[in-house]
């Protein structure tokens, strides 16, 4: 199931006003993340931010400006969070494939940035104990969407697929008057 639902499910409420797919040219890293959501105070490029104390979310920002190779990029950047979070080495399995999960809808929301927009701008990571959200920003216009109907036989045209069948929800968040959106996906903490 697709969604352009501008948040998901549950008790995280609607976009503030004002939130944006895309972070000004030289924004600071403290403020909130590119969809708006997940406060982030003292964090440096690349760096962890300190769990905020109402959720226990931990988040993570990596800026793609003047960046080469972003896909694997995103995906050494993201395997050092989820080493940070406590998810890898796994111990399981189960643990194993979750993280494995993450790192290959991250390649794939930022490889759809990359083919269907101007590139990626931002990739936020964010974490408590149950849910893991990755959000790409980028300044393209299209609509990201499974290919209908999905033919697994024929090169390229996955990747939304394959974000459908991973995670928990996904979504578009978009501000009026502002160039670009936020892809989002959500998947579950291992158990």
């Amino acid at each position: 199931m697709s969604t352009t639902r501008p948040y998901p499910p549950g008790d995280r409420g609607p976009e503030p006003s004002g939130a944006s797919g895309a972070s000004a040219p030289g924004a600071p890293v403290t403020g909130e993340s590119a969809a708006g959501r997940a406060p982030v105070t003292g964090a440096s490029e690349g760096g962890v931010a300190a769990p905020t104390a109402a959720t226990g979310r931990q988040t993570r920002r990596l800026s793609f400006d003047g960046e080469s190779g972003v896909v694997p990029l995103a995906r050494d950047f993201t395997r050092q969070a989820l080493q940070a979070w406590g998810w890898l080495p796994s111990d399981t399995a189960d643990q194993r494939a979750a993280a494995e999960d993450v790192l290959l809808v991250v390649s794939e929301l930022v490889t759809n940035a990359c083919l269907h927009a101007e590139g990626p701008d931002e990739l936020w990571i964010s974490c408590d104990r149950k849910v893991i959200r990755l959000e790409v920003s980028d300044r393209g216009a299209g609509q990201p969407s499974p290919r209908t109907p999905h033919r697994a036989g024929r090169p390229g045209g996955h990747g939304m697929f394959i974000v459908q069948r991973l995670c928990l929800d996904w979504g578009v968040v978009r501000s009026p008057g502002v160039t670009g959106k936020t892809v989002w996906a959500e998947l579950a903490a291992p158990a």
